[in-house]
C-alpha cells in the first residue's frame, strides 16, 4: 500500500512539474542576438520587412483616432456598437462588473435583439470578475459569449496562456484596440487615482479586415467555425491617408512577432523613441537594443507607472532592470497620482505601434496579442503631443536617485527580477 501511495504521489508531482513547466514556456525559440540595421524607420525597406515578417502587409487608405481615457473611449466605443447594422465581434481580456460593463452589455443586447449578429470573446482568467448575470442576458439576447481557455483537465497545458488582445470591430468596417478593458477603472480622464489613464484608438479603412482576421484567430480555435461572409468581410474603400498593419502574436505561433517588432523598431531608430508602456519589464536583448539607440545619438524616453501601479510586482521587476538604461542616460518618467496604462511606441516621429502588447515576457512570448502599426507623420505628431503631456505629470527618475533608493527596496526588486519571465 505504502509502494503505491509512493508511485501515486511520483505521478502527480510529475504531473504537476510538467504542467508548470509547459505553461511557463513558449513553443518556439526566441531571438537571441543583437538586431543591427542600416536602414532607418523611414526607408521603405522597413515598412516592407515590417510586413514580410510580421504577417499581413502594411496597407494605405487608413484614419486612425487617438481617444484618451474613459471620457471619450467609451462614448466612441457605445456609439459604434449602437450604430451597427450586421455584425459585431469584440474580445477582451479584462471584463469587469459595473457601471460601464452593464451599459456596454445593454448596447450589445439591443443590438442582437434588433437582428445584429454579435461574438463576444472573454477571457476565462481575467473576465473572472464579471457578473454572471450579465452574461446570462447577453446570451439570452442571443449574443454569442465565448470564454477563451477556461479551466479544463484538457486545458491544462494551456492554463497560462491568455488572450490578451482588445478588439472590437463593427460590421467588419470600424475597428477598435488599444489597452482598456471594460471596468470601471477605465472611466473618467485619469483624474483621481480611481481613474486610470489610457488610450484607445478608432481605425477605419483596409486595415479593419486585419483586425477582423485577428478576432477570427481565437473565434476561429474556441468555435472551429470561421464567419466570412460579406458581413464580417467587407469590402472597404480607402478612409484616409495613413499606411496600417494590424498583426497578432501567441504562444502557439508567432510568439516572438511582437518582440521581434519592438527590436526591429528600435534597431532602425535614428532620431527618437518614445515608449510609453504600463509594465515595462525589458529583457537582456531589449536593454541592449535601447543602450545601444542612445549610443547612435537616439533620444530615448520611456514612460512608467509609479507607485499607484495594480501590480507592484511588476513595477519592482521593471525598476531592477534600470541601471543600464540610466547610466547609458536614457530617460525614464514616472507617471504620477493614477496608474498609467498606456501602450505607445513612436520611432522618428513617423511610426507608431499602439495596442495591447505590453513591453514584458509575458506579452512577448505567452498571451495572444494583437497590434496596430501605423506609418504616419500626422498620427505620430498627435500621438507625440499626448506623450509630451504625460510626460509633463510624470516625474523623471535620475541614476543617483534610482542607486540611492533604500537597501530594502533595492532587495526587493531584485527578487522580483527573477520572476520577470512570469510577469
Amino acid at each position: 500500500m505504502i509502494a503505491l501511495i509512493l508511485i501515486c504521489l511520483t505521478v502527480a508531482c510529475t504531473v504537476l512539474i510538467t504542467l508548470v513547466v509547459v505553461n511557463v514556456s513558449s513553443v518556439e525559440q526566441n531571438i537571441k542576438y543583437e538586431i543591427c540595421t542600416a536602414y532607418g524607420v523611414k526607408d521603405p525597406q522597413f515598412t516592407n520587412l515590417m510586413g514580410q515578417l510580421l504577417g499581413p502587409p502594411l496597407v494605405d487608405g487608413n484614419h486612425v483616432t487617438g481617444l484618451l481615457n474613459g471620457v471619450e473611449i467609451f462614448p466612441a466605443m457605445l456609439n459604434a456598437i449602437r450604430a451597427a447594422k450586421k455584425t459585431i465581434c469584440f474580445e477582451t481580456y479584462i471584463y469587469w462588473s459595473g457601471s460601464i460593463g452593464r451599459e456596454t452589455a445593454s448596447a450589445l443586447c439591443e443590438r442582437a435583439t434588433q437582428g445584429v449578429k454579435v461574438h463576444v470573446l472573454l477571457d476565462w482568467l481575467g473576465c473572472r470578475q464579471i457578473d454572471e448575470e450579465l452574461v446570462t442576458e447577453m446570451q439570452q439576447a442571443g449574443i454569442e459569449v465565448e470564454r477563451y481557455c477556461p479551466l479544463r483537465w484538457y486545458n491544462l497545458a494551456r492554463m497560462n496562456h491568455r488572450t490578451h488582445r482588445k478588439l472590437l470591430i463593427v460590421d467588419g468596417q470600424i475597428g477598435f484596440t488599444g489597452g482598456v478593458g471594460i471596468a470601471d477603472v477605465w472611466l473618467g480622464n485619469a483624474d483621481s487615482p480611481e481613474h486610470w489613464r489610457d488610450s484607445h484608438f478608432r481605425l477605419v479603412g483596409p486595415a479593419v479586415a486585419q483586425m477582423q482576421a485577428a478576432f477570427m484567430d481565437n473565434w476561429t480555435k474556441i468555435k472551429s467555425l470561421i464567419l466570412h461572409d460579406e458581413n464580417y468581410f467587407p469590402q472597404i474603400k480607402p478612409a484616409g491617408g495613413a499606411i496600417a498593419q494590424v498583426f497578432k502574436s501567441s504562444s502557439r505561433e508567432g510568439s516572438d512577432s511582437v518582440r521581434l517588432m519592438y527590436l526591429l523598431s528600435i534597431a532602425a531608430a535614428k532620431e527618437t523613441i518614445l515608449l510609453a508602456n504600463a509594465y515595462f519589464v525589458p529583457d537582456k536583448l531589449a536593454v541592449e537594443a535601447l543602450v545601444a539607440a542612445k549610443k547612435r545619438g537616439v533620444r530615448v524616453q520611456i514612460i512608467v507607472p509609479d507607485k499607484h501601479m495594480d501590480m507592484p510586482l511588476v513595477r519592482q521587476a521593471s525598476r531592477s532592470r534600470w541601471g543600464p538604461l540610466l547610466e547609458a542616460d536614457i530617460e525614464i518618467f514616472e507617471f504620477q497620482k493614477t496608474m498609467y496604462h498606456c501602450k505607445v511606441l513612436i520611432v522618428d516621429r513617423v511610426w507608431v505601434s499602439v495596442g495591447s502588447t505590453n513591453f514584458d515576457n509575458r506579452s512577448f512570448r505567452l498571451n495572444d496579442e494583437a497590434n496596430l502599426n501605423v506609418f504616419d507623420a500626422d498620427f505620430a505628431r498627435r500621438e507625440t503631443e499626448n506623450f509630451a503631456n504625460d510626460r509633463a505629470r510624470s516625474k523623471r527618475i535620475t541614476l543617483q536617485a534610482w542607486k540611492q533608493r533604500p537597501l530594502r527596496e533595492k532587495a526587493t526588486e531584485l527578487l522580483a527580477g527573477f520572476l520577470r519571465s512570469q510577469l
